[in-house]
C-alpha cells in the first residue's frame, strides 16, 4: 500500500476532526481569493477609467475635486471656464466662417468638452460631444490594444442632434430607459433643495452603451449644445473688449499671427530637444512682447478670452449648424467645466500640463496619478487589511491542523508501533503524517479556490448591476510580478498551501519518529 493511501485512511479514522481543520483552511483559502480577485477587477476598473486621455482641464481648485467631477462623476462640480479656453485646443472656423486653429491645436489629438451641474435621478448629467465615444478609448486589453466604447443597442448622439443623449448600461437598467425614450433632467444634483426639472427641456435616448467597468456606466451623456440651450445654462453676457481698428493694431495682429504659427510649427515637429527648446523660449519671449502691444498689458489667456468672445458674441458655432430647430447659443454665453485633452506626443503633455498651470485662467491634472493616489490612498489600504485577515485565517487553520494532529499522536501510538515492528523505517512513519498535512491543506485550498470563485460569480451581477464592473465566475486575481515573472498569485495559493502544510505537520511528524516501539506496543488497544 502507498504511502499517500495510507495517509488518507489516517483522515478518514478522525473525519470529524479533519473536516473542520479542513473547512477552516478552505473558509482562509475562498477569503483571499475573493480578495486577490474583487481588488484587481477594481484596480483595473480604477485604471480604465483615466485611460484614453492624457490631461484633464478645469478651472482652478483642488486636483482631486476636479477628478472627481470628471472622471468618477462625483462630487460638486467645481467652477467653470470660458468657452474660447475650450477653443484654444481645437480646430474651428471663425464668425465668418475661416477655418482657424487654436493656439495648442497643433500639439492636440482629441480635445472633448464636459458640461456638468446636473442629473437624471441618481445619475449625472454630462454635456459634452460626439467625439467621447468616436474617438477616445476607456483602457486598454492585456496585449495593449485599446478599449473603444461599444454600444448595446442604437448609437453615438450626432452633432447636429442637439436633443441626443447616450446612457450608461447601469443608469439604463436603473431607469428602464430605451433606445427612444423621452427624459427631462434636473438642474442641480437630485438631493439638492433648490435642484428643479427641466419638463420643456426633454431629450431622447439614441444609444445605450455596453458595459466599461468604468464610472461611465453610471452616467447620461447628452449633447453639449442641447444643454447649452436649457435657461439656466445660459452665461450672462458681460461687456466686451472693443479692439482698436488702426493700422497700429493691424500691424500687431500679423506679428502675433507669425510668431503663433512659428510656435505651432516647432510643436507640430516634436523635435523638442535643447536647441528647440531655446528656440521655443525665444518664441514664446517674443510673444509675451507682442500681447504687450496687442492688448497693451501681458495677461495671458484672460485677455485673449475677451478678445475672442467679442469676436464671436452674435456669431453661432461653425461646428454645428441647426437647419431647422433650435439655434446654438452664441459662444460668448458658454463656459464648460473641463477639457479633456489626447494629445498627439506624450512629450507635449508634460509642456501644456506646466503652461495651463502657470496661467491665472485653468488648472491641467494627470488623471492616471490623480486616480492611482486615491486608489492606494483609499482601496489599497482596505485590500491590504482584507488580505492580512484572510493570511491570519489560514494561518490559524494551520495551527489546528497542527494540534489536532498533535494531540492524536497520543492515541496513534499503538499504530505507529505496529507499523514499525512490521518493518516500517522512522522516515517512513514521519512521511506519513507529513503527507497527511499535505492533503489536509491541498483538500481544503483546492475547495477553498472553488468556493471563492462560486461566491464571486453568485454577487457578480449584483456588483455589475449596481457599479458597472465586470467580475466573472473564472476570472483569476491579475497577474503580479514574482520573482521576474509575471503570475497571477491565485496560482501560488497551493504551493503556499503545501508549504505550510510542512511547516505545521513537522512537529507531530517528529513526535511518530520518536515513538519507541516496544513502549508502543505495550499499551493495549
Amino acid at each position: 500500500m502507498s504511502l499517500w493511501k495510507i495517509a488518507w485512511r489516517s483522515i478518514q479514522q478522525r473525519s470529524l476532526s479533519s473536516l473542520l481543520t479542513g473547512l477552516s483552511i478552505a473558509l482562509g483559502t475562498a477569503l483571499v481569493v475573493i480578495v486577490l480577485v474583487v481588488y484587481g477587477v477594481v484596480a483595473e476598473s480604477f485604471r480604465d477609467a483615466a485611460q484614453g486621455y492624457h490631461l484633464i482641464l478645469g478651472a482652478k481648485g483642488g486636483k482631486l475635486q476636479l477628478t472627481l467631477n470628471t472622471v468618477f462623476h462625483l462630487s460638486q462640480p467645481i467652477e467653470n471656464v470660458p468657452y474660447s479656453f475650450y477653443k484654444e485646443f481645437t480646430e474651428y472656423k471663425d464668425a465668418q466662417g475661416k477655418p482657424t486653429r487654436g493656439k495648442y491645436a497643433s500639439a492636440v489629438e482629441v480635445a472633448v468638452p464636459y458640461c456638468l451641474g446636473d442629473s437624471y435621478h441618481e445619475f449625472r448629467v454630462v454635456g459634452t460631444t460626439p467625439d467621447l465615444f468616436n474617438k477616445l478609448s476607456y483602457g486598454t486589453y492585456p496585449d495593449g490594444e485599446p478599449k473603444y466604447y461599444e454600444f448595446s443597442g442604437g448609437k453615438n448622439f450626432s452633432a447636429d442632434d442637439f436633443r441626443g443623449a447616450v446612457i450608461g448600461t447601469v443608469a439604463a437598467k436603473k431607469t428602464g430607459l430605451k433606445v427612444g425614450d423621452r427624459f427631462p433632467i434636473t438642474h442641480g444634483l437630485a438631493e439638492d433643495e433648490d435642484a428643479h426639472v427641466h419638463e420643456e427641456d426633454a431629450f431622447h435616448v439614441v444609444g445605450i452603451l455596453k458595459p466599461t467597468g468604468t464610472p461611465n456606466d453610471r452616467a447620461v451623456f447628452v449633447n453639449m449644445e442641447g444643454f447649452y440651450l436649457i435657461a439656466d445654462h445660459v452665461k450672462p453676457v458681460e461687456k466686451t473688449t472693443t479692439l482698436p481698428q488702426n493700422p497700429e493694431y493691424q500691424e500687431q495682429a500679423n506679428r502675433l499671427q507669425l510668431v503663433d504659427k512659428t510656435l505651432q510649427i516647432l510643436i507640430a515637429n516634436g523635435e523638442l530637444d535643447q536647441e528647440a527648446k531655446s528656440q521655443v523660449k525665444k518664441v514664446e519671449s517674443l510673444l509675451s512682447e507682442v500681447r504687450k502691444a496687442f492688448v497693451g498689458e501681458e495677461s495671458g489667456l484672460g485677455k485673449e478670452e475677451e478678445v475672442s468672445s467679442a469676436s464671436t458674441e452674435v456669431g453661432l458655432p461653425s461646428a454645428v449648424k441647426a437647419a431647422d430647430g433650435p439655434t446654438p447659443l452664441p459662444e460668448n454665453q458658454r463656459e464648460v467645466t473641463a477639457v479633456l485633452l489626447l494629445l498627439k506626443n506624450d512629450v507635449f503633455s508634460q509642456i501644456l500640463h506646466n503652461k495651463i498651470n502657470e496661467g491665472s485662467v485653468a488648472q491641467a491634472v494627470y488623471p492616471s496619478r490623480e486616480v492611482a493616489q486615491l486608489f492606494e490612498g483609499i482601496v489599497g489600504h482596505i485590500q491590504t487589511i482584507l488580505l492580512i485577515l484572510a493570511i491570519l485565517v489560514i494561518i490559524v487553520a494551520g495551527v489546528g491542523v497542527m494540534v489536532s494532529m498533535y494531540n492524536s499522536m497520543s492515541d496513534r501510538s499503538r499504530e505507529i508501533g505496529v507499523m514499525r515492528a512490521l518493518g516500517a523505517a522512522r522516515v517512513t512513519v514521519m512521511s506519513i503524517v507529513l503527507l497527511e498535512a499535505i492533503l489536509l491543506a491541498v483538500l481544503g485550498g483546492v475547495v477553498g479556490v472553488i468556493l471563492g470563485h462560486t461566491t464571486i460569480g453568485a454577487f457578480a451581477p449584483v456588483i455589475a448591476d449596481n457599479t458597472g464592473v465586470m467580475i466573472h465566475f473564472l476570472e483569476l486575481a491579475p497577474a503580479t510580478g514574482f520573482g521576474g515573472w509575471s503570475i497571477s498569485p491565485e496560482l501560488v495559493l497551493i504551493p503556499a498551501l503545501i508549504l505550510l502544510a510542512v511547516f505545521v505537520g513537522f512537529l507531530p511528524a517528529v513526535v511518530a519518529y520518536r515513538t519507541d516501539v516496544s513502549r508502543a506496543l505495550s499499551h493495549s488497544p
